[in-house]
Order: structure tokens, then sequence, then C-alpha cells
């Protein structure tokens, strides 16, 4: 945002700010920010505010029966930016794959569960569970535990095309949970409960994320730097500007107050759609698994900047 000229100013007003300055960050809000209630073009303004975590799991780099493949970006992926071909489609993006001279879409969960990457497909790390593996393409990044006790940190590369869906609802609408009971904790107990299910859960959602290996501090947002525990928020950027801070009032305590979008998600669409972001080990997952808030928005913003773009 430092390179556009309506944040210019606040973000060098910022730079001055002590980290330790409490009363200071107060004073630097209320006097450089303006606040904008975001709503849908409906009127809507109560949203769904979820959590996400980064992910522990304990894998392997070798194969092994039950073990299943954590993979690199497929090299014959195709991502069209439609863009080149459609300037009014700025943004806009389509994957799939060559058949012959035909571009056919990309392998679903399911093919890909069926061995279709076999011969394309390069396998970063073994997740000694399923469960484990899904779980982290959800969250878009986490650590694997091998068995030397050495941490690989994988973080989100691109994802096969194919639409999120929510397991979730797949199992309200089995009849297996109701709405009310759909938590990271309870679908996972259902799965538990059902192994011979396990994979027809899983396929419920088409859509498959591939990784790649991060070095360093992490796990990295979309913007490119490293997301912070109850500081770092998903949002969909065609309705929330990467970097503005966002104040969310929830029904829930843990995720009212002050956030900063810096990361999205493939089930993140949307005005009033929010994931926030916990951190690492058993208090993040617990906390993220198990939220389903419902909620407002507001956008903070320079003071001035709509008015100078026409909005009242």
């Amino acid at each position: 945002l430092g390179k556009r000229a309506e944040w210019q100013p606040v973000c060098e007003a910022a730079a001055t700010i002590a980290a330790d300055d409490a009363v200071a960050q107060q004073a630097f809000f209320e006097s450089r920010f303006a606040p904008w209630r975001i709503e849908t073009s409906e009127g809507e303004q109560t949203g769904l505010i979820t959590g996400y975590y980064e992910a522990l799991l304990p894998g392997s780099l070798s194969p092994a029966p039950g073990r299943v493949p954590l993979y690199a970006v497929p090299e014959d992926l195709l991502v069209v930016d439609l863009a080149t071909l459609y300037p009014e489609l700025k943004g806009q993006r389509v994957r799939g794959r060559l058949d012959g001279r035909t571009v056919k879409p990309y392998w679903s969960r399911a093919d890909i569960a069926a061995g279709q990457l076999n011969d394309k497909g390069r396998v970063l790390a073994w997740a000694d569970s399923a469960m484990d593996a899904f779980v982290l393409e959800i969250q878009g990044s986490g650590r694997v535990q091998l068995e030397d006790g050495t941490l690989l940190r994988l973080g989100y590369a691109d994802q096969n095309g194919h639409p999120y869906r929510a397991i979730g609802k797949w199992l309200v609408e089995q009849g297996e949970l109701t709405r009310e009971e759909v938590t990271m904790q309870r679908i996972r107990a259902w799965a538990e409960a059902h192994p011979e299910r396990l994979q027809e859960l899983l396929n419920a959602n088409p859509s498959a994320v591939f990784f790649r290996v991060l070095e360093g501090d992490g796990p990295l947002g979309s913007i490119g730097v490293p997301v912070r525990a109850e500081s770092s928020v998903a949002v969909d950027p065609k309705f929330v500007p990467y970097g503005a801070p966002v104040f969310l009032s929830t029904d829930r305590e843990e995720p009212r107050g002050l956030w900063v979008a810096q990361d999205t998600g493939g089930a993140i669409r949307g005005a009033n759609r929010f994931d926030t972001f916990w951190g690492a080990g058993a208090r993040a997952r617990d906390v993220a698994g198990g939220m389903s808030a419902r909620g407002q928005a507001t956008l903070l913003l320079p003071r001035g900047t709509l008015e100078r773009l026409g909005v009242e």
C-alpha cells in the first residue's frame, strides 16, 4: 500500500510509532483513518468469519502404505491469464491441461487420488494421514514433522482450478451432521468413525492444492509476507485491499478486534467473508478449527480516500 498515493502519508507515519507504545498506536488509528462498514450490493452487513492455522502433521520423505503424497505444482498444469486475450477479464485465470490440442479441466481431487499424477507430480513429502493432508490443503500452509524430528515447512503454490466445496456442507447434505455441529473437530471424528467413507468425504471437495517448500520465516500470505498469529486475516481482495486494517465485530469473542488483510483462500469469496489466522500449536488448532462466527466488518481507510473517489 505504501506505493499508492493515498496510503503513503499513513505508511510513513506508522513507521515512526514504537511497537510498544499503545497510546500512540490508538491515536494513529483514530486520527489517520475513517471507518467504512462493509456490506454487499444487496445491503447485507453480516458475514461469515472463520479461522485457520499453521498445521503440524507427521510425515516422511519416503512413501509407505497409508501415506498420502503432498505434491508440488505438476508440470502439465496450465494457468491461462485471460487478460492476455481479453483485457476486460483482468485478474481472472483458468487452469487446465492439454489433451492433444484441446485444453481440458485439470484433474479433480478424485482423479488425483486415483493416481492420475503418478507420472506427472513431484512429491515434496508424504503425510501419514489423508485427513491431515486434507487439513494442510485447507489451511494453505503448515509443517511436516519428519521421522528424525526435522520440520519441513510447506506453503500454497497453486491449485487445480476446481471450485472449493466444503466437506462440512456435504456431511450436512448426507444427514450425517447438522449445520450447528459442523466444526473441524466433528468432521475429524466422523472420518475416524467411518474410515471406509473417508475418500468419498474428501472427494466431495474437487479442489486440490499444490505446495512449495518455504525457507525461513513463515507461513507466507498472498502478498508474500509472513502472516502473524491473531493479526493477519484472509479476505477477498476484490472487496478489501491487501494491507488494509479491518475491524471485526462478531458474535464470538475470539475474532473481535483489529486485523490486517494479508492473505486469501479458495473459500474466501465475497465482501463479508473473512478467515482469521491463529498461528501454530494446539490452541491455534482448537480455536481455528471450532470457529464459525457471524459478524460485521469495518474497513479502515486513510481519511478522504473514498470522498476523493466520489463515494458518499
